[in-house]
C-alpha cells in the first residue's frame, strides 16, 4: 500500500469548501452553472472537479441563504441557462469564509509542516 498520494485521483471536498468556492467564482461578475465548474477546474489547475449532483444542491442552499440571486438568460451558445449573481450578504459571507479558510490552511500548514 502506497503511502503516497495519487494526483490522478480527484480530490473530495471538505464540507463548507464548495459553497466558499462558488462565491469565489461568482466574485468577478454572473455566471451559469457550467461556467462555475469550468471557472473551479480551471482555477484549480483540474484538481477541482465538480459534479451537478453537487453543484446544484450546493447552488441552491447559497440562493436559500441569500447569498446568491439567480435570473435567467441566454449563454454565449444560445441556449437557455440560469445566470448566478453574487449578492451583498454573499460578498460579505465570501470574505468571512476565505479569512477562515485561510486560517485553516496556515493552521494545516504549521501541523504538517512544523519544521517549514
Amino acid at each position: 500500500m502506497s503511502t503516497v498520494d495519487d494526483p490522478r485521483e480527484p480530490l473530495e471536498f471538505l464540507q463548507g469548501t464548495l459553497e466558499v468556492l462558488i462565491l469565489r467564482s461568482l466574485q468577478a461578475g454572473p455566471n451559469h452553472a457550467y461556467g462555475i465548474s469550468q471557472f473551479l477546474e480551471q482555477q484549480s489547475g483540474h484538481e477541482f472537479v465538480v459534479d451537478n449532483g453537487s453543484l446544484y444542491p450546493a447552488l441552491q442552499r447559497l440562493l436559500q441563504r441569500g447569498w446568491l440571486a439567480a435570473e435567467w438568460n441566454v449563454s454565449p451558445n444560445s441556449r437557455r441557462a440560469r445566470y448566478y449573481t453574487l449578492t451583498p450578504g454573499g460578498r460579505e459571507q465570501l470574505i468571512r469564509e476565505s479569512s477562515k479558510w485561510q486560517r485553516f490552511v496556515e493552521a494545516m500548514t504549521r501541523v504538517l509542516n512544523p519544521e517549514g
